[in-house]
């Protein structure tokens, strides 16, 4: 099927999806509303684009008609001028609708669960991940998502041996799923007297949050504990038993929530994330089993890939995977990441593309 095959289908789908919407039937059920709507709203970008590529198509002959029919010097300039620009135009929607045609993940609309890990470099770096969850946390604030901390281990002087939150927000999936991956800083150690610059890393991982018609849990594979938080929470801490610790014995993860006062808060929270870390673990292996599309594809690959450095002596952060180098470390890990995942988007785009025309 060609490309303008598939964008008349689309348009036909767009408009029966909106003729349902105006059904008294399909208004009244919430579930087949919304499920309409959401559909609507993923079409209408293709629709939007294809009806301005063929108003510009429509351009193109108007202008040549003019232009072999008209002798008025003016008229004929004015008629250049439209082909002109309506000709850039209609290669601009090409591509346009070229990658708004491409498969969508189907997570990218989804809640994420993002895990970050000190690496090698003991103290340094689990301050680096502290670091790192103070950058995604600022980049959440800019993007009015909210951050949700599910457990968190730290050190003594800020560090973090390791975190785990969730990020609620539209489309936040298909923004940072490109984090995932080893991150490596390189600075002098602030421990550090004899001012040698060493390099530490951390691991981010980032799981779409997984809803329960997504993972079935036996309850017999799991085993509850609670007790008491411990740790920098407040006055509540070792007061009330009201952290979680889920055991999935299958898969052998452990998870620990003690951030809510409430044991059915927390409870909620650890299934959650044992939740997404269970369909992960699916997706990985639908991944491993597309070996090639799995490594043409950024954002999806393998979590022991060193993705970015981030030298502090220098000012530096480079990503290594699509050969990105910003001079604008402060503002990075102030939350300025958007150049960097927009690189990466395009980036992704540009190999799926390339990756659809070679099977074609």
């Amino acid at each position: 099927m060609s490309m303008f095959d598939r964008l008349e289908d689309t348009l036909r789908r767009y408009e029966d999806v909106t003729a349902e919407l105006g059904n008294p039937d399909i208004v009244t059920d919430q579930d087949k509303f919304r499920k309409y709507m959401k559909e609507q709203s993923n079409l209408a970008p293709i629709v939007e684009a294809y009806t301005e590529y063929k108003a510009s198509k429509q351009n193109i002959e108007d202008s040549l008609q003019m232009i072999s029919e008209e002798s008025d010097e003016e008229l004929l300039e004015m008629a250049r001028e439209e082909l002109a620009d309506s000709k850039k135009k209609v290669e601009e929607l090409e591509k346009k609708l070229k990658i708004l045609l491409l498969p969508k993940d189907p997570n990218d609309d989804k809640d994420i669960v993002v895990e970050i890990r000190a690496g090698a470099g003991g103290e340094e770096a689990a301050l680096f991940a502290a670091e790192l969850f103070r950058m995604y946390s600022h980049y959440a604030d800019t993007k009015g998502w909210k951050i949700e901390v599910v457990n968190a281990d730290e050190t003594g002087i800020g560090g973090m041996k390791e975190i785990e939150f969730m990020v609620k927000g539209q489309g936040a999936y298909s923004v940072l799923k490109y984090e995932s991956g080893v991150h490596r800083v390189q600075r002098v150690p602030e421990t550090e007297s004899g001012g040698r610059i060493h390099t530490s890393t951390a691991t981010v991982a980032v799981m779409p949050e997984a809803e329960e018609v997504d993972v079935q849990i036996d309850e017999k594979d799991i085993r509850i504990d609670v007790m008491r938080a411990s740790g920098n929470g407040g006055q509540c801490v070792n007061t009330t038993d009201s952290a979680v610790r889920l055991t999935h014995y299958p898969t052998g993860i452990v998870i620990y929530s003690q951030t809510e006062k409430s044991q059915i808060q927390n409870k909620e929270k650890a299934f959650a994330l044992l939740r997404a870390k269970l369909y992960d673990m699916e997706c990985q292996k639908a991944h491993d089993a597309e070996a090639d599309a799995r490594r043409s594809q950024i954002g999806t690959g393998d979590r022991s890939e060193k993705i970015r450095t981030y030298n502090f002596p220098q000012g530096r952060v480079t990503d290594h995977r699509i050969g990105l180098t910003l001079y604008k470390l402060d503002k990075i890990m102030n939350g300025d990441i958007q150049e960097i995942i927009d690189a990466c988007i395009a980036a992704d785009q540009a190999m799926k593309l390339s990756r659809m025309q070679n099977e074609g």
